[in-house]
C-alpha cells in the first residue's frame, strides 16, 4: 500500500481535499471533508475523554493562538526554534539541510537535490514561526507570532488553573488546539503540515517523581493508541539518545508508528524537568511556584510533557485502517476486488448505514435511520445499486450497513451486512436497536 492510494480515497470520499484547490492549491495546508471532519472530531473526543473526563487528576484549558511575544522569548522559540535551509541555485527550490539526501528535486524528481546537479547555497537558520500584527500598525511594536504549540499557554496560565480548580500535585492541563510552523518543505500530505492540530497534556509533578509517571504516560498513550484500533505490530517505542535531547529534557520518548514512507514520530513524550514554570518565572517576574499544603514546601514543578499530533494521528487511522482484498460477489464462485477501511467502530465516521433496496419502500427505514441519528452517527443512502452501496461504506469504513428490502415489508425484518466479514443476518426491527448495541459493545 503505497500514500497515493490513501490521498486518492480521502479525495474520492470526502475525508481530506487539498485546500484553495481551485486556485492551485497551496503547500501544507489541507481541508477536512464531510466525513474527515467526522473522524477527525470522533478522534479528538476520544483523546479527551481518555485524558480529562475519565481521570480525577487532570483538567483542560482551551488558550488562544496569539500569546505576548515574551512568551517565545521565555521558550526559546523566538532564538532557537529554527531549520537549515539551503536553495538550489538551477530550479530554486528550497530544501532542509538536514532532509536534502531524502528530498526529490522538482525538476527531476528520480534524484535528491545533492544530485540533480544544481548549486546548491550554504545552509542558513530559518525560523518556523509564523509573524503578524496585532493593532492599527505594523512596526515593531505590534509584532507577534501564532503558537508553533499549544503547551507554553498552559505553562502561563499554570498559577490561574492550580489555583481554580483546586488541584493538588501530581496533576495536568490539558488543551487540544491548533497550532503553526513555516515548514521549509511540508511532506507526506498531512502528516508535516503548516497548521495542524495537537492534543497535549502537561502534568505537573514533583522533580523526583517524574521519571515514574513519565514510563506511566508512555504505556498509557500506547493502551490509547491500541484501542482505538491502531495495530500494536506497527507501533514501537523509541527513546531518545542523550544527544538527540532537548537541551530542558531530561528523558524522551517517542511512540512511533510505521508509515508506507517508514517509521516515524506519532506521540512525544518527555520529562522537561522543571525548564517551562522556571523559564516563565524568570522572564515574567510571576512567582509560578507551587506550595504543598502538606508538606510546607514550595518548589517548581517539573513537567512530563504527552504531544501528539491530531493529524498524523489521522493519517495513522487512514494507513491502518486501509486494506485490499479480494469479495466474493453475488455469481457462485466469482470474487472482486474490494477497498475496506477496517476503522474501529468508536472512531469510525458512519456507525451504521440504512439501505433501502427501492426508493418506493424506503420510508420505513427513513423513520427508524431518524431514530438512531439520536445516539449514532448514521447515513440513510438509497443512490445506486446495493452492491454498490455496500462497496461505498465498505470505502469509508461503516461497520454495519442495515438494508431493508421487499420481505421486510412483510417480516417486519432487515438484513444487517458486517463490514469486515461480509456477513449478513436478518433481525427483527424491533430488535435491531439491542443486536447493534451488543455488536458495538463486543467490539
Amino acid at each position: 500500500m503505497d500514500m497515493d492510494k490513501i490521498v486518492s480515497l480521502c479525495k474520492r470520499r470526502g475525508l481530506i481535499f487539498q485546500s484553495s484547490e481551485i486556485y492551485g492549491g497551496i503547500n501544507g495546508f489541507w481541508d477536512f471533508g464531510p466525513l474527515g471532519v467526522e473522524l477527525k472530531k470522533k478522534l479528538k473526543e476520544s483523546w479527551w475523554r481518555h485524558i480529562v473526563q475519565m481521570r480525577h487528576d487532570v483538567v483542560g484549558l482551551d488558550t488562544s493562538i496569539i500569546a505576548h511575544p515574551q512568551t517565545w522569548v521565555a521558550s526559546g522559540h523566538l532564538a532557537n526554534f529554527t531549520d537549515p535551509m539551503v536553495d538550489c541555485k538551477k530550479c530554486k527550490g528550497r530544501f532542509r539541510e538536514d532532509q536534502i539526501d531524502t528530498d526529490r528535486c522538482p525538476e527531476k524528481p528520480s534524484k535528491s537535490p545533492r544530485e540533480c546537479g544544481g548549486e546548491l547555497t550554504a545552509p542558513r537558520q530559518f525560523n518556523l514561526m509564523f509573524k503578524t500584527y496585532v493593532g492599527a500598525v505594523q512596526d515593531d511594536s505590534a509584532v507577534a507570532y501564532l503558537r508553533p504549540e499549544t503547551c507554553q499557554s498552559i505553562f502561563t496560565q499554570f498559577k490561574n488553573v492550580s489555583i481554580t480548580s483546586r488541584k493538588k500535585i501530581p496533576f495536568g492541563i490539558a488543551q487540544i488546539g491548533k497550532s503553526f510552523r513555516n515548514e521549509i518543505t511540508p511532506r507526506n500530505f498531512i502528516f508535516r503540515s503548516r497548521e495542524f492540530e495537537q492534543m497535549e497534556l502537561e502534568f505537573f509533578v514533583k522533580a523526583s517523581d517524574s521519571p515514574t509517571w513519565h514510563a506511566y504516560w508512555i504505556q498509557n498513550q500506547l493502551d490509547w493508541f491500541c484501542g482505538i484500533g491502531v495495530g500494536k505490530e506497527k507501533l514501537r517505542i523509541r527513546p531518545h539518545r542523550a544527544d538527540e535531547l532537548a537541551h530542558y529534557a531530561k528523558a524522551c520518548s517517542d511512540i512511533e508508528y510505521e508509515f508506507p514512507f517508514g517509521w516515524s514520530e506519532l506521540e512525544g513524550i518527555a520529562d522537561r524537568s522543571d525548564f517551562d514554570l522556571t523559564q516563565h518565572t524568570k522572564v515574567s517576574g510571576k512567582d509560578l511556584s507551587y506550595f504543598d499544603d502538606e508538606t510546607k514546601q514550595k518548589f517548581t514543578p517539573a513537567v512530563v510533557e504527552v504531544s501528539v499530533g491530531v493529524d498524523r494521528t489521522l493519517l495513522t487511522l487512514l494507513c491502518d485502517a486501509y486494506h485490499e482484498e479480494l469479495a466474493p460477489t453475488a455469481e457462485a464462485g466469482e470474487s472482486e476486488s474490494r477497498v475496506v477501511m477496517r476503522f474501529h467502530p468508536s472512531i469510525a465516521p458512519i456507525t451504521v448505514a440504512f439501505l433501502p433496496l427501492a426508493k418506493k419502500i424506503g420510508a420505513p427505514l427513513a423513520l427508524v435511520e431518524q431514530e438512531f441519528r439520536k445516539s449514532l452517527n448514521t447515513d440513510f443512502d438509497e443512490v445506486g445499486s446495493i452492491g454498490k452501496r455496500y462497496r461505498r461504506h465498505d470505502e469509508i469504513g461503516t461497520p454495519f450497513c442495515v438494508t431493508y428490502d421487499f420481505q421486510s415489508e412483510q417480516d417486519q425484518k432487515v438484513t444487517v451486512r458486517h463490514r469486515d466479514s461480509m456477513q449478513q443476518e436478518r433481525v427483527a426491527l424491533d430488535q435491531l436497536k439491542p443486536y447493534l448495541q451488543k455488536q458495538l459493545g463486543n467490539l
